[in-house]
């Protein structure tokens, strides 16, 4: 399905992949852009790995929110009020952020915990004999 297709249902959650330049490809279409937007404003949860936490910033849901990207995503002055803290997982509301691919387990045990709840995460982590 395309993007344009898939625009046009409703979602729980959106989950957007890091790497580049996807995480560039995606801040700079506005279709994204509106979706991260939209998502926020009806209090759905958004989530950002690796380098694509910068689409969330760029579409001003990170403001005065802490976040965790891959390093180097975000240069100094680069959105002042979005503190960068370097966890595996940082949650601001319902606004999720990992740092990249050596994070991605707890990233993903995170989404499935907040849309099915702790006793599927707690199964779900259980089967991967961590």
């Amino acid at each position: 399905m395309t993007l344009d297709e898939a625009l046009a249902f409703e979602y729980d959650m959106l989950v957007l992949p890091g790497g580049q330049p996807g995480a560039t490809h995606l801040e700079k279409d506005p279709r994204i852009t509106g979706l991260v937007q939209s998502m926020a404003a009806d209090d759905k949860y958004v989530s950002a790995i690796c380098a694509a936490p910068k689409v969330l910033a760029s579409a001003g849901i990170l403001t005065n929110n802490k976040v965790t990207c891959y390093p180097g995503t975000f240069q100094t002055g680069d959105f002042e009020s979005v503190t960068v803290t370097g966890t595996a997982v940082e949650e601001a509301g319902k606004v999720i952020t990992s740092r990249g691919p050596g994070t991605a387990m707890d990233f993903a045990l995170t989404l499935i915990e907040k849309l099915e709840g702790r006793d599927i995460r707690d199964k779900v982590e259980a089967g991967l004999v961590r």
